[in-house]
């Protein structure tokens, strides 16, 4: 999950070597926190949070096939 928010996020800011994402596993529940470059902080949220909403829903996807809930922070 970790690698797939960081290639979504890198393909959207200017600065993708300060795209930095943290992975801690909580059993059932996956937290991932994505930090950027603050003036990147627009491209990843998009209007009215449409990106981030569109991101959340592909990692998603991707964990419940792994049975697993995640929840994405980005900061």
């Amino acid at each position: 999950m970790k690698e797939l928010v960081e290639v979504i996020a890198r393909t959207l800011v200017d600065y993708p070597d300060e795209v930095v994402v943290t992975e801690t596993d909580n059993g059932r529940e996956l937290v991932l926190e994505l930090k950027v470059a603050s003036s990147d902080m627009g491209k990843v949220i998009g209007k009215q949070g449409r990106i981030a909403k569109a991101i959340r829903s592909v990692v998603k996807a991707a964990a419940s096939k792994e049975n697993k809930r995640v929840v994405l922070e980005i900061q």
